[in-house]
């Protein structure tokens, strides 16, 4: 599978198309995130020098705040990381599905929902 060109700004754009996906429903009880767009994920000096990520959450789940979350809390954090994402696709079309998979599977996080949930749901 050969990678695919995307040039910042058009991969931008996908990404803001895929958050644009996400149901009003849904993203009314997103609550003090934000989205980054990134080259490539550097694995942490405690990781897997090989590690690869097309996208990284951080933050507190919805599901675990408590009491204790309150004004002051930095944003959760939603990361795509541009260069694998592209290294994983051979055309446009499959970066911009990439994408969304990605955008979903990283929002779920914020909401509680677990990497093996979201392999059952078919976002993993």
């Amino acid at each position: 599978m050969g990678a695919a060109w995307m040039g910042e700004d058009e991969f931008e754009a996908a990404v803001d198309a895929a958050l644009a996906r996400i149901p009003r429903r849904v993203a009314k009880h997103m609550d003090n995130m934000v989205v980054f767009i990134e080259d490539t994920y550097v694995p942490g000096e405690h990781e897997d020098p090989d590690t690869v990520l097309l996208g990284l959450y951080e933050g507190t789940p919805l599901t675990e705040r408590g009491e204790w979350y309150a004004a002051g809390s930095l944003p959760d954090r939603i990361t795509i990381f541009r260069e694998p994402i592209l290294e994983v696709c051979s055309t446009r079309e499959e970066v911009v599905h990439e994408v969304l998979v990605t955008v979903v599977h990283e929002f779920a996080h914020h909401f509680g929902i677990d990497d093996a949930r979201l392999h059952e749901l078919g976002w993993g």
